[in-house]
């Protein structure tokens, strides 16, 4: 098998980088281990940026998000039992954000590809990415009880954190930047319509919590607990009664109970390996970086990748100049550092490390409230919010 472009994962990034590039003219072959409906149905990030949601419809998948998506033009944020809304339009010159579940993104994808794009190979186990120093890199994979080759131009992977692309990086080359934090997330969906119609962060001396929804009857809540706590631990009811306490507030806002239909621990990590390529093997999304999800950045990024080698391919191709393609580490990285710098931001300003002294919960607040009085910092916090630039 034979190809330009060979995309390893059909998550959002292989998936949308398959319809830039088939709108372009340029052909492509996705592989994907999983089934399709494993990947329809694989719950990930909800909030779509700016950015995002533009690239969205110049592609020609954003029709059912702007029939069915949320559009937010603001978060709030709840500490010491007082509220502030950030006003994203206002601070940022008409920016917002769009509710919209990764699955649906795929849904999207998935069906155009299909439809009218390249070939979509479900069940096709990337084995090993080979020869990607050389002009003529391929794709060993297995699909239908069989090996094959996917030979190409170039090779993308987008096949998450514990994919082959990454692995193919010699480590001599390679540069790895992590934290992890020492508490994880237990996140819930529950039937039930929103207790608010924008998202709620809420800082408690307890622990962190998030307000959040995936449609107009499904909420989306998350609580701070212990690292390695297991969901199945807690208890319907104890989730429901320490989400309330978190998000107290003196005014009287109550919060909505409803029957919750699944529960998972997120751990929370931050993560960069450079370079983002190595020969003719380019890496986007998690198979690159990883954020703590306080920021909603991982989707985002993993868009922004994509983007930029699509962009810089197209530039390739018109000019015959490999420059952009060239600086395509350097360029995604340059976004990549923002955007970890700002999840690392949000997730030092409203979770409670476990050996925080008083000094730093004071500073917490005291943070918590420039933003609540500085516009200067308010509009920082929202531009970040609503995504970095892509160019």
């Amino acid at each position: 098998m034979r190809t330009t472009v060979g995309i390893i994962g059909a998550g959002p990034a292989g998936l949308l980088l398959a319809r830039l590039l088939h709108n372009a003219g340029i052909d492509s072959v996705v592989l994907e281990s999983r089934d399709r409906a494993y990947v329809e149905q694989r719950q990930r990030a909800g909030i779509l940026e700016q950015g995002t949601v533009d690239v969205l419809r110049a592609a020609g998948a954003g029709g059912r998000m702007d029939r069915e998506g949320l559009r937010h033009d603001g978060i709030e944020l709840r500490f010491a039992r007082e509220r502030h809304r950030v006003d994203f339009p206002a601070l940022t010159g008409g920016s917002s954000v769009m509710v919209y579940a990764q699955t649906e993104v795929c849904k999207d994808l998935i069906a155009l590809q299909i439809e009218e794009g390249g070939p979509l190979l479900f069940e096709a186990e990337a084995l090993a990415v080979e020869e990607a120093e050389s002009d003529r890199p391929r794709v060993r994979f297995r699909h239908e009880g069989r090996e094959d080759v996917l030979e190409c131009d170039y090779v993308v992977g987008c096949d998450g954190f514990w994919g082959v692309a990454r692995r193919a990086i010699p480590a001599e080359h390679s540069r790895v930047f992590e934290r992890t934090y020492p508490f994880s997330w237990l996140g819930i969906l529950a039937d039930v319509p929103p207790s608010h119609d924008e998202l709620v962060y809420a800082r408690h001396d307890r622990g962190f919590a998030l307000l959040s929804m995936r449609s107009p009857a499904v909420s989306r809540l998350y609580l701070q607990v212990p690292e390695g706590t297991d969901a199945g631990s807690w208890a319907d009811e104890e989730i429901w009664d320490e989400l309330e306490r978190r998000f107290e507030t003196a005014d009287g806002w109550s919060l909505e109970r409803g029957a919750i239909t699944s529960k998972s621990v997120t751990p929370m990590r931050s993560h960069v390996h450079e370079p983002m390529r190595h020969g003719r093997l380019f890496l986007a999304g998690d198979a690159a970086h990883i954020v703590p999800p306080t920021g909603a950045k991982g989707l985002n990024l993993a868009v922004g990748d994509v983007v930029t080698f699509a962009r810089a391919l197209v530039h390739l191709e018109e000019t015959g100049s490999a420059e952009r393609l060239d600086a395509y580490s350097e360029t995604c990285l340059r976004r990549v550092w923002q955007a970890e710098r700002f999840s690392y931001d949000m997730t030092t300003l409203l979770h409670r490390a476990p050996d925080a002294s008083p000094f730093e919960n004071r500073v917490q607040l005291a943070r918590l409230r420039r933003i609540a009085t500085s516009r200067a910092a308010e509009a920082d916090l929202a531009e970040g919010y609503t995504g970095f630039p892509l160019d």
